[in-house]
């Protein structure tokens, strides 16, 4: 059973109260997964996460190249996915409540960050996998 104090904790991120940057802080706060207190807290996972954020980036040019399969392509952007989860957990442990144009952010349950971050990643990993097709750079 969820606590449900996780589900009304309000949480504040550190762009909240930016006037027109927000905007920017907040697309900012969806591609980079890390914060400065999340390495104070976590520095090994935290570390990880960066060195396997730079092997996906590896994954995704050798896809361009061509030299990767879609399959290769799919398993490293589940597995940069799965470790986002727990980077997300110890770095930024909220997610937004309401619709996405609201300011309003609460606490992140495991499930709330599975959801956000599984989500996010298909549209991102969509997104380069179309293109990457359309470009003529991986074929079925």
């Amino acid at each position: 059973m969820v606590d449900p104090r996780i589900l009304t904790e309000a949480v504040h991120p550190p762009y909240e109260d930016k006037g027109a940057t927000r905007l920017l802080a907040e697309a900012w706060d969806h591609i980079w997964p890390w914060s400065r207190s999340g390495f104070e807290r976590q520095r090994a996972v935290q570390a990880a996460g960066l060195a396997i954020a730079v092997a996906a980036t590896v994954a995704w040019v050798l896809a361009a190249m061509g030299n990767l399969t879609p399959g290769a392509i799919i398993g490293w952007w589940f597995g940069w996915s799965v470790f986002e989860v727990v980077v997300r957990m110890g770095a930024k442990p909220y997610v937004k409540d309401g619709p996405w144009w609201g300011r309003r952010y609460r606490k992140a349950s495991p499930m709330d960050m599975v959801c956000y971050v599984g989500f996010k990643n298909l549209l991102v990993g969509a997104v380069l996998f179309i293109g990457l097709k359309s470009l003529g750079l991986i074929v079925i």
